[in-house]
This record gives C-alpha cells, sequence and structure tokens, in this order.
C-alpha cells in the first residue's frame, strides 16, 4: 500500500492495488470441501478401481479422472443427496467406457483369446484378486459394490446405470464363476 499527498494539503490519499490483481490467500470454501471429499474417498475409490481393473496404474488413472470430472462439476455434486455414489459412477463409466474401447480394439487386431495370469504362487488375496480377473467386467463391477463396498442393490445400480434386478443377478453369477473357479483348484 503507498500513500502520497493529494492537492489538498495534508490530506493523504491511499492507493491500493485493484481487487483482481490482490492474490487470494484464503482458501474458498467449497475448495476445502473438495479437498476433504478427496481426502476421505480417494483410497478407497483407489482400491475398488484397482479391484475392478486389477492394475495399478489403471485403477490410479480413473481415480484421478473421476475425481477430475467431480471437481470440475463440484459446484453441483456437492448439493447431490449422494456424492459419492456420483464419483463412484463417474470411475465405474470410465472402466466401462475404456474396456469398450479396448476391447473393440483387440476385435480387430486379436480375433479370440485371452490373456493367461502370469503369477502362480499367491497368497489368499491374491487368489481372490486372481478370480475376479475371471469375471466379466459387470459381474466383477457388481462385485465390488455390493460385496466389498458394502453398497446395497439400489445404490450398485444407480452407480452402473442399471437396475437393482441386474445388479443381484450380476453379482450372483459372479459369486458363483468365482466359486466355481476356487474350487476347481486354480486359486
Amino acid at each position: 500500500m503507498a500513500t502520497r499527498r493529494s492537492w489538498v494539503e495534508d490530506e493523504p490519499v491511499v492507493e491500493t492495488e485493484p481487487a483482481a490483481l490482490v492474490r487470494d490467500t484464503e482458501p474458498r470454501a467449497e475448495g476445502v470441501a473438495f479437498e476433504a471429499f478427496f481426502a476421505d474417498h480417494h483410497s478407497r475409490l483407489f482400491r475398488a478401481m484397482y479391484l475392478v481393473t486389477a492394475s495399478v496404474p489403471d485403477a490410479e488413472e480413473l481415480m484421478q479422472d473421476a475425481f477430475l470430472k467431480v471437481w470440475e462439476r463440484w459446484d453441483r455434486v456437492r448439493t447431490m443427496d449422494d456424492p459419492v455414489g456420483y464419483l463412484y459412477r463417474v470411475a465405474m463409466n470410465g472402466f466401462r467406457s475404456r474396456y469398450r474401447a479396448v476391447a473393440r480394439a483387440a476385435r480387430k487386431v486379436m480375433p479370440g483369446g485371452s490373456v493367461g495370469d502370469p503369477f502362480e504362487a499367491l497368497d489368499a488375496r491374491d487368489a481372490v484378486v486372481r478370480g475376479l480377473r475371471e469375471l466379466t467386467p459387470r459381474q466383477r463391477a457388481a462385485l465390488v459394490l455390493t460385496e466389498l463396498l458394502d453398497y446395497g442393490t439400489d445404490e450398485a445400480a444407480a452407480v452402473l446405470g442399471v437396475k437393482p434386478v441386474t445388479v443381484r443377478t450380476l453379482s450372483s453369477q459372479g459369486r458363483a464363476s468365482l466359486r466355481k473357479w476356487m474350487e476347481a483348484g486354480d486359486g
């Protein structure tokens, strides 16, 4: 802040910087709320995306993309009834979109075939992760939401964009396939 004398004797004139040029040093309320939202949910979303993708880089990227999309719409998202459900839905939509693109590209390049699991000696947790890889992406997503994240079928249906009966069917099919795979001694 600078002062200078006006043309009237002994009357100081105070000049300040324009308000637009002054840097806002206090955090904005919505920024703090989003930061708290991110801190509360990023590790759980990452774990869910890891179980769905079975890939750390893919899980990180899906998590980051989902949070970026939520952050871009934070003024609307924070007033939603279930912003966490919206976050998971955005992440699952990103996963499905990528999966479809990869599947289309793979069909063009390599018709049929699947990649085998390169790991043989893993503990029980890794066996479950390998078993989840054997499920269809929709079954895997339904199981992760209902069994691991404790979402109800209505909440999982909202996240996946399907009917609750579809979530129950996918979860049931996924559990049966996983059980059959584990009993076969592959896990």
